[in-house]
């Protein structure tokens, strides 16, 4: 976090310095804030790991998205054909997930996936109550779920 409060401090001071203020120049001067972190996270141990994390974040963008097409597509063919497919349930999901931050991103994704829910936490913070809309094939679900949950915390760890 502390990178990137530095990356937009150098942003906002490139906009300031340039005396251009736009959008691409915004973007600018994140790229080159960017750049700048990348080079001195050798040196400054707050920084390090911070340039790994924005290709990680792609990554995981392009992920989600591609995720959430699947489920809407799946919960849209569901409900749009007599025929319904869904077998819903509730799961005790395992989570390798333990601050309040981590917990709170995955089942927040997870409740933006069309056709699942997070419902709760367990006391000791291990096991998120899930309700899937489609659980014909739980371990593929379970399977699904921790390689969400892998890549949050690739990000955030």
């Amino acid at each position: 976090m502390i990178g990137f409060f530095w990356n937009v401090c150098l942003a906002l001071a490139w906009v300031a310095l340039s005396g251009s203020f736009t959008a691409w120049n915004l973007f600018a001067g994140l790229a080159f804030g960017y750049l700048a972190l990348m080079v001195l996270q050798k040196h400054v141990p707050a920084l390090k790991g911070y340039s790994r994390r924005l290709p990680r974040l792609i990554s995981f963008s392009l992920f989600f998205i591609k995720e959430l097409v699947k489920a809407n597509f799946r919960v849209a063919y569901d409900v749009a054909t007599p025929v319904w497919y869904m077998k819903p349930g509730v799961i005790a999901f395992e989570m390798e997930a333990h601050t309040d931050a981590e917990i709170m991103f995955l089942s927040s994704f997870i409740s933006l996936t069309p056709g699942t829910l997070s419902l709760d936490v367990s006391d000791d913070r291990r096991v998120l109550y899930i309700h899937a809309m489609f659980l014909q094939d739980e371990e593929q679900l379970r399977k699904d779920l921790k390689e969400l949950e892998f890549r949050i915390l690739k990000i955030m760890r």
